[in-house]
């Protein structure tokens, strides 16, 4: 049951698998370009996407690597499209240089990672959570991103919208980390109406040219420069070189300094209204389940047998992995006798979780791999042997 409109919004009830539903949320929060590569267990976004931006006014580019598709990406963002990349590990790791670069020129765009098993090629077609570390320190030199985690196809269009908004509102890259699982799973989605969905607009400066604009300066009580787009006449110069409010290169320390403070500052100055989490039975627990994606749902199943045993066990769920809700786990650490993370990795989000409760409370690993998802009864014994 769908409804088209103007906008290109499909809402209504529809049966979706979440590399579908994630193309429909890119729609929904007007994305107008995509570049990408075709990669598994990826491909069905950008097949959605093409098959459906002819419809809304869109354009999707095929490129003949990942390197093509996502310098593409910033390049269409600076043309004045909302726009994003697709891809999964192999390809994820092509395009590091690129997430830099648009962190340092405060490109706001949108990249898809659909995670499978590496290093390398790995295994192509299964699930697996180890890009997480990547998504933050991938690329190098010091730099915020914000990365959200769907467990669901509904949170592949809800995560990507969301994606979109808070890209224009702190003007960076945001990622959004599905596995394979999620990527391939068909449930309901709901897509609602127009009027439903607030879209963040571009942040374009209402100065006209000739009038003083700097591109890396931000109005006054704000963080975030306003923009403009290639073409309408202004003085811009874009740049990976450390730059000044201008855009030029400026390549000194006392700029250096102050660039990159404002680049950290944007986000985590604003970290309580970036961050979302969700949480389940932490009032009295002994043990709480931190787990995130496909993983938080094999984790439910687990969680209950070990409350059947009469263990108190909470849980929580990381929606925004970057940045870190370390306030809220920090408010736990030491009401609690464990943090049990399973992941589809050996161990990457442990590492901080462990790095924030600071030896308050112990941090239990949950690792695997990759190529299925956890045995709920492993997750079960280190719920168990936690409370011992």
């Amino acid at each position: 049951m769908s409804n088209a409109n103007s906008t290109g919004v499909l809402s209504g009830n529809h049966y979706l698998d979440g590399d579908h539903a994630c193309a429909e949320g890119a729609i929904a929060g007007g994305c107008r370009f995509a570049a990408g590569y075709p990669i598994t267990p990826s491909t069905e976004v950008v097949e959605r996407i093409a098959s459906r931006f002819p419809l809304v006014g869109g354009r999707f580019q095929q490129f003949e690597d990942e390197l093509g598709a996502s310098i593409a990406l910033l390049g269409g963002v600076w043309g004045g499209a909302k726009a994003m990349t697709v891809t999964s590990g192999p390809g994820f790791s092509l395009m590091m240089e690129h997430l830099g670069y648009a962190a340092i020129t405060e490109t706001p765009c949108v990249y898809i990672d659909v995670q499978r098993p590496g290093p390398s090629t790995g295994l192509p077609t299964a699930p697996a959570q180890g890009d997480m570390m990547q998504a933050r320190f991938g690329s190098h030199g010091d730099f915020r991103v914000i990365a959200l985690c769907p467990n669901s196809p509904q949170e592949c269009f809800d995560l990507t919208f969301r994606a979109f908004n808070l890209a224009e509102e702190y003007r960076v890259p945001v990622l959004v980390m599905l596995d394979e699982v999620v990527g391939h799973m068909t449930e309901k989605v709901v897509i609602p109406t127009p009027d439903k969905l607030q879209v963040t607009p571009r942040r374009y400066t209402k100065k006209k040219p000739g009038e003083g604009f700097k591109l890396y300066e931000a109005p006054a009580g704000s963080l975030v420069p306003e923009m403009v787009k290639a073409g309408d006449g202004y003085r811009i110069h874009v740049t990976g070189l450390t730059h000044d409010e201008r855009g030029y290169p400026a390549m000194n320390v006392p700029t250096q300094e102050k660039m990159q403070a404002r680049l950290m500052d944007k986000l985590l100055n604003n970290v309580d209204q970036i961050v979302s989490w969700e949480e389940k039975n932490l009032a009295g627990a002994e043990v709480v389940v931190v787990s995130y994606g496909i993983t938080s749902r094999v984790a439910e199943k687990a969680i209950q047998a070990a409350r059947d045993q009469g263990v108190k066990v909470g849980s929580f769920r990381l929606i925004t992995a970057w940045p870190f809700p370390e306030k809220q786990i920090k408010a736990l650490a030491g009401k609690v006798k464990a943090f049990v993370v399973p992941e589809l990795n050996l161990g990457q989000m442990a590492l901080e979780v462990e790095r924030v409760v600071g030896g308050k409370t112990k941090t239990v690993s949950v690792p695997h791999p990759g190529g299925t998802v956890h045995n709920p009864e492993v997750i079960t014994k280190a719920i168990l042997e936690a409370v011992r």
